[in-house]
């Protein structure tokens, strides 16, 4: 049996309340990502070209200091990542996360909370980042998600 981890950002608490419901649905344990500087309403306009989020976003090396260094990822095979789509791709708060661990030998499954986008570039970005990890497709979801359908698509990706 596989031991899972839900690992997650949430700028807003959308992505937050789905995490909650994935692990409560997968059997996982919660971890919350949380940057160094925590992120506040005027950091996350994105139609300000010099908020942060817009800032960092534009600088694909950017990588935000991560308040902590944790995560129980030694002790996970399956780490579920969540995160809200920004500009068509993962927060840069979710880079330096990938780059602070080993995933060599993981299972990441994408999962992110988004008005209507997709994880577009994420995806290999994702994989380029977690080397010697497994990445599957990403899956957009409603911060709202049953449980229900939660667990029929952890049942679906076959983790056993």
């Amino acid at each position: 049996m596989s031991k899972k981890l839900v690992a997650y950002f949430s700028a807003s608490g959308s992505t937050a309340k789905l995490a909650d419901s994935l692990a409560a649905a997968a059997g996982a344990d919660l971890y919350e990502i949380k940057p160094a500087v925590p992120y506040v309403k005027g950091d996350l306009n994105w139609m300000d070209k010099k908020s942060r989020s817009t800032v960092e976003m534009q600088d694909k090396n950017c990588r935000p200091k991560l308040a902590d260094s944790s995560a129980p990822i030694a002790e996970a095979n399956v780490i579920f990542l969540g995160f809200p789509i920004w500009w068509y791709r993962e927060p840069s708060i979710i880079d330096s996360f990938l780059d602070a661990y080993d995933f060599s030998g993981k299972t990441i499954v994408p999962f992110f909370t988004s008005g209507g986008s997709q994880l577009g570039e994420g995806q290999e970005r994702i994989q380029s980042l977690a080397a010697g990890a497994k990445v599957m497709n990403g899956k957009r979801f409603s911060a709202r998600a049953s449980e229900k359908e939660l667990k029929d698509w952890v049942a679906g990706l076959n983790l056993e």
